[in-house]
């Protein structure tokens, strides 16, 4: 199962679990976390998103689903539609980022109200490097959340954040060790919880009333993208180079240090 649901009192942990794909988010998972943020609006409670897997956050999208997806799939809108929901969630909601958020693991911890993190936590936007864009969210919620220069080197150069960077920024609101990350989690979700649930919600529909979004003109970007030669050229010699690092590997050579280029993530 690509995600693992759990209560803990207030708290509804939201587990993503794709150990061998660095819970790159597919569409089958896509659906998953649509059908757990349906059922989690039937009582209050403050979701909390992290990985089954310590070391890990998410990848972003499965590049071999996305590979493949063409400009109906782009205006679908199928990631960007789930960062959406997430934060459309009606009350506060947690990312627990205890390992690399790119991509769309990037754009999924920016769809969450807050962010906590380990010392192993690390963020970029690398899409264009793929030949598309961040279009679930990140063309808008990243300058929001770090402000526009350093959300310009993030999409423009592929710039990593680890995590002190990211929570000098303002990425991250707090950093923890990782193998107390959930439970801070938990705690934070307990802290909120003591407030008024209705307050709440009512607080979150206020900060959304001026809130700003480019996802049509990212989902029509992306169609035009998704139909280029370069996106396909782009992401199959992605594919064939992380096949040879695995291969590498396999054989006893050198790491090169894993797999820094991440699978990247769209709207879909």
């Amino acid at each position: 199962m690509s995600v693992v649901v759990e209560r803990r009192g207030p708290a509804l942990l939201v587990g993503l679990a794709r150990p061998t794909k660095r819970n790159a988010l597919d569409e089958a998972t896509v659906d998953r976390l649509h059908a757990v943020l349906q059922d989690a609006r039937r009582s209050p409670c403050v979701l909390v998103v992290h990985s089954t897997t310590p070391g890990i956050f998410a990848a972003g999208a499965d590049i071999a689903e996305l590979l493949e997806r063409d400009a109906d799939d782009a205006l679908r809108g199928i990631n960007s539609g789930l960062m959406d929901a997430v934060e459309a969630h009606p009350w506060p909601t947690v990312a627990a980022v205890d390992g690399p958020a790119l991509g769309g693991g990037c754009e999924l911890a920016l769809a969450c109200d807050l962010r906590i993190g380990s010392e192993r936590a690390s963020f970029a936007q690398p899409e264009p490097g793929l030949g598309i864009l961040a279009g679930a969210g990140a063309n808008w919620r990243l300058p929001q959340v770090v402000g526009l220069p350093l959300a310009r080197r993030m999409l423009y150069t592929g710039e990593v954040l680890d995590a002190d960077a990211a929570h000098r920024a303002g990425l991250l609101d707090h950093l923890h060790a990782g193998d107390v990350l959930l439970e801070e989690a938990v705690a934070l979700a307990e802290r909120i919880a003591g407030r008024s649930w209705r307050a709440l919600e009512l607080t979150k529909l206020a900060l959304r009333v001026h809130r700003p979004a480019t996802t049509g003109f990212d989902l029509l970007a992306q169609a035009v993208l998704f139909e280029d030669p370069d996106k396909q050229e782009r992401m199959r010699a992605f594919l064939a180079e992380r096949g040879r690092r695995r291969q590498e590997r396999a054989d006893g050579g050198s790491d090169r240090g894993g797999e820094v280029s991440p699978p990247d993530e769209g709207p879909g």
